[in-house]
């Protein structure tokens, strides 16, 4: 083995990724299985997970995918998961906690109390039960030379004062990134790292409104510092480095992948 392949594998290692049957969490999981990682893919419409682990699993790469159903929206969602989670492994190396909505409907006068409590519900309450509720799978895996990882989805929404009409999209990956911090440092003395991702722009379900087609996904591109959108690899890179050696010393950390827009601001003092 190279030192490359030794530094950023997961060859070995068990995943389980939510919502990856599209966008982002797909990415991460195909990054995982093509570096050799066992890796469950989980989301409310099990079908879709079945189809999206044997196309990862067609590739002939070293991992492997397994899809499922799972439903993060519920307590009793969340307890069927990890019952499911525990049937397949006693140890869990990688957790992604990627399943997200959004709720952008409509302006700030007429924005809908319900779209608090049920964006919340899933993109905070739930990664906060379901981390807590593995983390006996997670411990068994941890050790002092290769912690086990969580990897919570936050956005550069959560960095920016940026709403955009998803005024409880926005709080609430805020409330992800402090979350991530806060469980960084409950579970260190388990050997265990958290940390989050803060992606700008990426096609995915949630966003094919704005980046469906090429031209849209162009078009948001231009507004980005760097001038695109995010790629597959954006995500693989950075799963792989907080997933393997390479990353074990970091822990709390929010990482932007979004092509400069959490440093973009407008502000000019002197020059025009």
């Amino acid at each position: 083995m190279s030192y490359l392949d030794e530094l950023f594998s997961v060859a070995g290692k068990t995943a389980l990724v939510t919502g990856a049957a599209t966008g982002i969490g797909r990415m991460a999981a195909t990054a995982l299985v093509r570096a050799g990682a066992v890796v469950m893919i989980a989301s409310r419409k099990g079908e879709d997970c079945v189809r999206v682990a044997g196309e990862l699993n067609s590739f002939g790469a070293s991992g492997r995918a397994e899809g499922f159903a799972g439903d993060v929206s519920s307590e009793a969602g969340i307890a069927a998961l990890v019952a499911e989670v525990r049937a397949r492994t006693e140890r869990l190396h990688i957790l992604v906690n990627n399943a997200g909505i959004s709720w952008g409907a409509g302006a700030l006068e007429s924005f809908p109390y319900h779209a608090w409590a049920k964006v919340f519900g899933i993109n905070v309450t739930a990664v906060f039960h379901l981390t807590r509720e593995l983390l006996p799978l997670l411990e068994a895996a941890a050790s002092d030379a290769d912690p086990a990882r969580v990897i919570n989805l936050g956005s550069v929404m959560g960095t920016q004062p940026l709403a955009e009409d998803a005024y409880s999209y926005s709080a609430s990956k805020a409330a992800v990134h402090h979350l991530t911090r806060i469980l960084a440092i409950e579970f260190a003395a388990s050997r265990i790292t958290v940390n989050a991702f803060a992606p700008g722009p990426f096609q995915s379900r949630m966003t094919a409104f704005a980046t469906g087609n090429e031209d849209q996904a162009r078009h948001v591109g231009s507004h980005v510092p760097i001038g695109r959108i995010g790629a597959p690899d954006d995500i693989a890179g950075a799963t792989l480095y907080l997933c393997s050696r390479a990353g074990s010393y970091v822990t709390g950390a929010i990482l932007p992948i979004d092509g400069g827009q959490s440093v973009q601001h407008g502000l000019t003092l002197f020059k025009e």
